[in-house]
């Protein structure tokens, strides 16, 4: 069962990554999020990054809570402009779902959270 979290959670940030390298305004969109373009434009190969590992290695720990940290930062940042009562676009799947953000992207981020602390614990 931890080999099927594993790989889908990495399969799901290689997908998310690789779709933002794929799309040159995705730095536009993520700074209508608030994130800075120097760091928007590091995330995707950050998330590739730790999909890559997350899906090929033997002992993902370290992998899991990379993915777990980043997805606490995208659900404060998200959260923070619900709160505020602001829905920007998140193409948070580099743009194959460009769709404004709501309740259901803090839920979603939150149910990768609890999968990625499995893997962290368990791996």
């Amino acid at each position: 069962m931890l080999v099927v979290l594993r790989v889908a959670l990495g399969g799901l940030m290689l997908v998310a990554g690789g779709a933002k390298l794929a799309r040159r305004d995705w730095a536009a969109e993520a700074a209508g999020l608030g994130v800075p373009r120097r760091l928007a434009s590091v995330v995707p190969l950050i998330e590739v990054g730790l999909g890559a590992w997350l899906v090929v290695t033997d002992r993902p720990r370290l992998a899991a809570i990379g993915v777990a940290g980043l997805l606490v930062a995208f659900t404060a940042l998200l959260a923070a402009h619900l709160v505020r009562g602001q829905r920007p676009i998140c193409a948070c799947f580099g743009g194959r779902r460009s769709r404004p953000i709501g309740w259901h992207s803090i839920a979603r981020n939150l149910a990768l959270f609890a999968t990625a602390a499995v893997v962290a614990v368990a791996g």
